[in-house]
């Protein structure tokens, strides 16, 4: 297969509206171009997954925050679109599997590119261990059959934490298989999915703000759980809105196998994300105002769950939680799906280990099956850990988060110090011969604002606090969990590029 690494690649490669082929960036169309705009939007949405994301998450971010940890997730919100607008742009510019990847070695050099890339698989490896764990939220809930192992359904126990493991594996079977098939039926599953998902958080909203408790002002209140401190208890309460709101990059990631994904990527990355912010936002208020007390224990250890249950009624509240079953399986899926993306870029420049065999495509499915097998198998492994710890299940999750921050950052940083030196200008048309997303004379603010807010939130979320890692004490590897598994992820990624390297090298003087 004969490639172009993107080092070799000009920055700012000429395009026609009529252009709908990867030759300009030195590939050849191997994936099959076979997604229109919604599922464009689908894919960036079933990766945030708002039903998935707020139900795993809203007991830990009550728990710490309190009421008042509502007022995080808008602000969570702002900070992403302002990264969302660069990714847009990009988007625009350069349409290629691998987004993360593939942007941050055109904007600065191939070597950061690569461990932008590299961290942002991993991340994406984890997030599909976290992704898959969340069934353990939701169906003991609906039936107690679900429960495998033992009998205490909470992710903070030990038989919870097992049988969530035992769950997230089985789907995680599932979701490879779909990965291997085509990426038509992946389509038409995420589709589905997706539209399921969008109508179960309109009827759990309006169902939730109809069964209303209490009044809105509830959210300035810190409640027993802030009394520590406002800021502090802000912080940690805004890791469910910054866990929620990641992975609106893969509407990017599908470029190339969306119809006119210059014009369609970098609407489908925007719409998706503000659609799924809104969504969740109002979720997570409609589950204050509803729940029948605030006090009792119940939103800290059971959250979302016990809310529906207890406020709409069994039957109505067992409907949503399927729903929302449904859109665990759709976000785990479109979750792989984009590692599988980014192995495949970075295998096709042959920047990865087995690189041959990563890039390789199926030409009847249009699907790289080794990508999706990989992805599949470290997921399953990561899960392994919820047998050790219960603490495992937040470790996984921040960690998950933190890695795609970092990787974003590597994006809008670089990105950043190209328009300071005048040397990023959105110009050209798309493929219908409309001018290309810009930013425009806004672009250095806004691109200024990402840069600093995602690195805020990487170092709030990495912070080793005991408190929040190791409640239980004694187990300092799980405080110190996510510094730890970057450094170990760098540290990795230095390994393999210096082994590969002196292998060139050696190769070469032969």
């Amino acid at each position: 297969m004969t490639t172009t690494a993107p080092s070799d690649v000009r920055p700012d490669p000429p395009h026609s509206s009529a252009d709908h082929s990867l030759a300009e960036f030195g590939y050849r169309q191997e994936l099959h171009r076979s997604l229109g705009r919604y599922a464009s939007f689908a894919a960036g949405f079933s990766f945030i997954s708002v039903l998935t994301t707020v139900f795993q998450f809203f007991a830990f971010g009550y728990a710490f925050g309190g009421p008042v940890f509502f007022w995080t997730w808008p602000a969570v919100l702002l900070g992403q679109l302002l990264v969302a607008a660069c990714f847009a742009e990009l988007a625009a510019r350069y349409p290629i599997s691998g987004a993360i990847y593939q942007w941050s070695s055109r904007l600065s050099n191939p070597g950061f590119g690569w461990f932008a890339g590299w961290i942002m698989v991993i991340g994406q490896i984890v997030v599909v261990a976290a992704a898959a764990l969340a069934l353990q939220l939701v169906l003991p809930a609906i039936w107690s059959g679900f429960q495998l192992i033992g009998t205490d359904t909470a992710v903070t126990s030990a038989d919870g934490a097992a049988n969530a493991a035992v769950l997230g594996v089985i789907l995680l079977a599932l979701t490879t298989l779909v990965n291997i098939l085509d990426n038509r039926v992946m389509s038409v599953i995420n589709r589905v999915g997706v539209t399921a998902e969008i109508i179960g958080a309109v009827l759990i909203i309006v169902l939730l703000l109809t069964h209303s408790e209490r009044s809105p002002g509830i959210t300035f209140h810190t409640g027993v759980a802030a009394q520590s401190g406002l800021f502090g208890a802000l912080m940690v309460g805004s890791f469910a809105a910054a866990y929620v709101m990641i992975g609106f990059d893969s509407a990017g990631e599908m470029s190339e196998e969306t119809h006119h994904p210059r014009r369609t990527a970098p609407r489908t990355i925007l719409v998706a994300l503000g659609a799924a912010g809104l969504l969740a936002t109002l979720i997570v208020l409609g589950g204050l105002l509803a729940a029948p007390s605030l006090t009792d224990g119940h939103l800290s250890v059971d959250g979302l769950s016990y809310v529906l249950t207890s406020s709409l009624g069994d039957g109505v509240g067992r409907v949503l939680l399927a729903d929302v079953v449904v859109a665990i399986a759709v976000a785990t899926l479109a979750i792989q799906t984009a590692a599988c993306r980014m192995l495949f870029s970075m295998a096709r420049d042959g920047r990865l280990p087995f690189s041959a065999r990563l890039a390789k495509v199926n030409p009847r499915t249009g699907m790289p099956s080794a990508p999706a097998l990989v992805v599949g198998v470290l997921a399953a492994v990561l899960l392994l850990l919820n047998f050790a710890s219960p603490d495992a299940f937040l470790a996984i999750g921040t960690t998950c988060i933190v890695m795609l921050y970092l990787a974003y950052a590597m994006v809008t940083g670089p990105l950043l110090v190209r328009r300071l030196r005048g040397e990023f200008a959105v110009e050209g048309t798309d493929e219908t011969g409309a001018k290309l997303f810009s930013l425009g004379r806004w672009g250095v603010p806004v691109n200024a604002l990402a840069l600093l807010y995602g690195l805020f939130m990487t170092v709030n979320l990495a912070w080793p606090r005991a408190a929040v890692y190791d409640p239980a004490g004694g187990h300092w590897y799980f405080q110190w969990f996510t510094v730890l598994f970057l450094l170990l992820t760098v540290g990795a990624g230095v390994g393999y590029r210096t082994w590969a390297q002196r292998g060139h090298a050696a190769s070469e003087g032969l």
